[in-house]
Formats: C-alpha cells, structure tokens, sequence
C-alpha cells in the first residue's frame, strides 16, 4: 500500500491538538472527583499543597492508563469527523486516495498511544503504587486522625473496634470514644471515654491512644467473671501496619507488582484462587490496555466519516458511548475472571476484539461506499441529553 507523506504529515498532525485537549479534559476531570477530598485534607488537617500534589500524582498513572487510549480514540474520531464535515473526505476520494491509505497515520499515532498507555500500565502503574503507599504512611504517621471517620465503627486496627463520635480538627481531639479490644486471648475489654488524644510512634510502628477520666469494662470469657476500672488517663497501642500499610511490608498487592513480579507469581503459585486470578487477569491488563489504542482508533475512523452531516457534539458523544461500551465489557471481564468463571486471557482481550471487529466491519463497509445507518445512535445520545439535562424555560 502507497502511503502519501504529505496526507500522512496532515492527518497525524490534525490529531495531536484534540489529543492533548482530551488528555488534559479527562485528567481535569479526574480531579474533580478528588476536590472534596484535597480540600479536607488541606483544611482539616493541615496537610500541605506539596504533599497533595504528590499524591495525586502518584494515583494518575492508574488512570492514565485508562484516559490514554480514549484520548487516542476521541482525537482520530475527531480529527475524521472535522475532515468529513470539509469535505476533505470526499475531495481525496476524487482524487483517487482510497479510506485505506489514510490508516497509516492512525495507526503510527495509535502506535505512541500503546507506547505511552504501555509505560505507565508496566512501570508508572507499579512505581505510583510503592510511592503513594510510603507517602500515605508518612502522612498518617504525622496526620494520625485522617483514617477515622467520627460515627463510623473503625475496625482498621489489629484486633480493635474503635468508635469516635465527633473529631476536632483544630486540636486533633477525639470526643465520645468507645473501644473493643480483643487482642486479649479469652478477655473482651470495653474501653468508654468522653475524650482521647492519638500519638504516632512511627518508629515502633504503632499508634497511642490516650483517653482520659473513662472506665473499662472486662469480661473473662474463660473464668466467667467481669469488672470494671474507672482512670484518669489510659493509654492504649493501635498497630499502624494493619490501618495503612507499612511500606516493604507483607506481600504486594497486584498493582504494586512488576511484569517480572507477576510472572514469577504465576509460576511459583500452586493454588487456582481468586489472588492467582487477579494476579494474572493484572497481567494481562498491561498489555490489553495499551493495545486498545489500535483497535479504538480503529473504530474511530468510519465513525467519524460516518457521522460528517453530525454535530462535533455528536461525534464526542458517540465516542464516549463506544468508549463506555468497551469499559462495561471490560469490567464484565473483570468481575467473571477473578472468581475462575472463564479465563482471564478472554475476559482482558475480548474487549479489543469487539471494538477492532466493529472497526473494521464499518471501515470495509464505508471503503465499498456502504455505511451503516447509526443514527439510531444519535437518538439515544439525545435522549440522554434530554433526560440528564432538562431545558429550563427562561421568561423575558
């Protein structure tokens, strides 16, 4: 196949301005969800700007590696969609430039988007994991009250039920506290108090509740006697690896692992668990997603020739749907891979095969001068729209 340098040259250009705007909205967004949480953070407890930033930008790679490839695929739909509505299409057509001599640039574009969603699937995934939890460790050990939340039963801590009714962020006080601790063979205390105070010891890895002018209720289970005790103050040790995790701590966790890591998970485990199965559906993943930028690209193209008569609107709308088509049955994949239901490799890799099927069945159907009808398609995204946007008479 003849590729024309100068179309090629135009096309992958046209597509990195929508890509990075894309990017840049989606990790926008991304935020977003995050803005109550940085605020409290802030606010409450006193944790800084700079610490913040880090730890937001120790969680992106995970999404990244899912806004990538729908930044690759709204930006080829897009660029398609701008060049049909010109009627670009239709002038190199005349001009004797088959729809197949256009891929090229789209997949060398798709291309940087498997390399990029590659790297931080395989290694910033793994990194921001390992960097996030020693600095969730670090903060905690120094903001101890950021892991409790006032009315809610708190049982984070090894072998203890803990209780706070209200927090003072101002002065890190604990009010109303009630403890269940069982860390005693055979003996169930029942610690109540009006107030308490949490110290970190991040050297001994542990936390240190003291309470004042409360009482403690004990039960022998095994003597079958019980007593209470009245004090003035109490001090009580919470251990911190259970709450948040030491780092270099304890087996990781799939995310936390490297490529080299899984594998050697995978062939050292003797058990078919749910950890073997999402340690390998994991695997998987760092490659099914990366490669998911080909097969949506792809799809990206006939859907932006398709839709030239349509709004931009419309043909961001129906990216999103096909984008969330393929999340749904990646998730689907997900849920029946990890409990043994059918194997990982289908439940990773049958997504891109969907979207690369659909892809290409348009794209020969609309080479052969033959589109689909998906109109249907901007009916429902209307529909949508309608319901989740309702239009507000304004009165002059």
């Amino acid at each position: 196949m003849k590729i024309n340098t100068i179309i090629s040259r135009f096309i992958f250009k046209e597509m990195i301005p929508p890509f990075v705007i894309n990017l840049v909205f989606f990790t926008f967004m991304f935020l977003m969800t995050r803005i109550l949480e940085i605020t409290d953070m802030i606010v409450n407890y006193g944790v800084n700007l700079g610490t913040v930033l880090k730890i937001l930008g120790f969680t992106m790679p995970f999404f990244l590696q899912f806004i990538i490839p729908m930044s690759v695929m709204m930006a080829v739909l897009l660029t398609f969609l701008k060049m049909s509505s010109d009627n670009e299409i239709i002038a190199l057509k005349a001009g004797g430039v088959s729809l197949y001599r256009l891929l090229p640039p789209v997949f060398l574009f798709a291309l940087v988007g498997v390399l990029l969603t590659g790297a931080t699937a395989i290694y910033g995934l793994p990194t921001g994991r390992m960097a996030i939890k020693q600095l969730l460790y670090d903060v905690a050990v120094n903001n101890t009250e950021i892991g409790l939340k006032p009315r809610t039963f708190n049982d984070a801590f090894n072998g203890v039920m803990l209780y706070v009714n209200k927090i003072e962020p101002a002065t890190r006080t604990l009010l109303d506290v009630f403890i269940e601790d069982q860390r005693s063979k055979d003996v169930v205390s029942t610690v109540v108090s009006p107030r308490g105070r949490l110290f970190s010891q991040p050297e001994q890895g542990v936390f240190q509740l003291r309470l004042y002018n409360g009482s403690i209720n004990q039960v022998d289970v095994k003597d079958r006697s019980a007593h209470t005790v009245q004090f003035e103050t109490y001090d009580i040790r919470l251990d911190i690896q259970k709450s948040v995790g030491i780092p270099g701590g304890g087996p990781k966790n799939q995310e936390e692992m490297s490529v080299s890591e899984l594998l050697a998970y995978l062939d050292k485990s003797k058990q078919r668990d749910d950890r073997y199965y999402l340690t390998l559906m994991e695997f998987h993943k760092k490659f099914s997603l990366p490669f998911s930028c080909l097969f949506l690209a792809l799809l990206a193209v006939p859907l932006g020739i398709q839709s030239r008569h349509a709004k931009r609107s419309f043909g961001v709308g129906l990216g999103l749907i096909f984008f969330l088509f393929y999340y749904l049955m990646l998730s689907a994949g997900w849920v029946f891979g990890e409990t043994g239901a059918y194997p990982p490799l289908i439940g990773m890799w049958v997504p891109n095969l969907v979207m690369g099927g659909i892809g290409l069945f348009l794209l020969i159907r609309n080479a052969k001068e033959r589109p689909v009808r998906i109109a249907f398609l901007g009916r429902i995204a209307a529909w949508l729209k309608a319901r989740l946007f309702p239009a507000r008479n304004v009165q002059g």
